[in-house]
């Protein structure tokens, strides 16, 4: 007779865990930390006229590890850096975040900090543990659960829509303790059972990066070779063209857009945001698709003041060109950091709204930018002297419809990728929290 032999379980006390196992205990992190020695900025000042490499949030991680290729360099004159130098099993967790998604996050410091000198800044607090009371690793797994997540974002304050959490709120989240030896088989079997589910959720995102270029590739032979592979083709004298259809002409980007420079809008008075992902759209449809606040403009701001966007128009951010050719579904008013144009030709929109994110244009305008103080500047006059395809009007509406149909197809399968993604991710966390609490036993 098979006989199955049940864990003894209490209340822990805690809402979101719930039961634990008879022998755990419940404490608050603070008894498990040693002394911290220092690392508030700005006190006790040591001079350095060296510029040391900062990690400023938690954001600079990919799956609680550091990615670390092109970190920040301060100058810390006047600083006390040498309080604020990160060693291997340190913890880092984001105090602040403009978006309040990063608050709590907890990365673990491994042995490349013994390699190099890295310091962190006052956006992050840095935690030691009593490795006698308690595995490094397995408190970055608790800290990187849902429950103690949930303590974070009930405990986080918002000042001027920022959130923070400070160091009394890390201090006193609650925590499941289970005796050491078990702790070291929890962190074994999380460290092969999430290692797996990473190495699979690596594989999805190298499968949609494929997709991605795959759709990228697909968008520039059909803008600047067309879609008849048969078609006669002709030298374009336009280095980044090459050859294209022989019935198509190559015109000035000046003889077939002009700037709209009109304030206000007669037809809608909203204020429009030009995205990279969405094209130009309202500020509130930005924030639902993204998740993410849009910068707001002083609510005071006279709208009527505002550039004019039609229907139709595109624009050009001045501030940060990164490819940044925007096209309008929308009526409204943009920043007057934006250079707004419409065609004064016939064309079929979308065939040039797919031209304009295509990689070899998009590095022909990155070769006119300015670099300005906080950012980078294109003039009009550098877009409207570059070079354009411009077949037929037929043929654009058959590429367009053609991209239309073969990027959402695309896309489809970019998104059931991503909820894979999702679903691996989802059941990661699930399996941290039932091992962290004791509602499953590592064999």
């Amino acid at each position: 007779m098979l006989v199955i032999k049940m864990r003894k379980m209490k209340n822990s006390g805690i809402e979101w865990v719930g039961d634990i196992p008879n022998n755990w205990k419940v404490i608050k992190t603070k008894y498990i930390l040693v002394a911290n020695d220092g690392g508030v900025w700005g006190s006790d000042p040591e001079d350095s006229a060296d510029d040391k490499i900062v990690l400023r949030s938690t954001e600079q991680t990919i799956d609680g590890k550091w990615s670390i290729s092109t970190p920040a360099k301060r100058n810390l004159k006047g600083i006390p850096y040498s309080k604020c130098l990160i060693r291997p099993n340190d913890l880092l967790i984001t105090k602040s975040s403009g978006s309040g998604l990063h608050i709590g996050k907890a990365t673990l410091a491994g042995n490349e900090f013994l390699r190099k000198e890295y310091y962190f800044s006052n956006f992050l607090q840095r935690l030691r543990v009593d490795e006698l009371k308690i595995s490094p690793v397995y408190f970055w797994y608790i800290l990187n659960s849902v429950f103690v997540r949930e303590q974070f974002i009930y405990m986080q304050n918002s000042t001027s829509g920022i959130g923070n959490i400070n160091s009394e709120n890390i201090d006193n989240v609650i925590i499941p303790k289970p005796p050491m030896d078990e702790q070291k088989k929890i962190v074994k079997f999380l460290d092969e059972k999430c290692g797996e589910i990473d190495a699979l959720i690596a594989d999805i995102k190298i499968q949609i990066e494929s997709l991605e270029q795959y759709k990228r590739s697909v968008i520039t032979e059909a803008v600047t070779k067309g879609l008849n592979p048969s078609a006669e083709m002709k030298d374009s004298g336009i280095e980044w063209l090459g050859c294209q259809p022989s019935n198509w002409e190559h015109v000035k980007c000046k003889y077939l857009f002009v700037q709209r420079n009109d304030r206000g809008n007669n037809v809608e008075l909203q204020l429009l945001s030009p995205t990279q992902n969405y094209g130009v759209i309202p500020q509130s449809k930005y924030e639902e698709l993204s998740g993410m606040s849009a910068v707001k403009l002083n609510e005071k701001i006279n709208l009527q003041a505002l550039k004019t966007i039609h229907k139709g128009d595109f624009c050009i951010s001045l501030r940060s060109f990164q490819g940044g050719f925007e096209y309008s579904e929308y009526e409204g008013v943009v920043s007057p950091a934006y250079q707004v144009f419409y065609a004064v030709v016939p064309i079929y929109n979308n065939f040039y709204k797919y031209l304009f994110k295509e990689k070899s244009f998009i590095e022909v305008m990155n070769s006119y930018t300015i670099s300005l103080r906080d950012g980078k500047n294109i003039a009009f006059s550098d877009f409207g002297n570059a070079y354009l395809p411009y077949p037929p009007i037929e043929e654009q509406k058959q590429i367009a419809d053609y991209l239309d149909n073969k990027c959402a197809q695309i896309e489809e399968l970019k998104t059931a990728k991503q909820s894979q993604i999702e679903t691996l991710e989802a059941y990661k966390r699930s399996i941290i929290y039932e091992y962290v609490t004791g509602k499953k036993e590592v064999g």
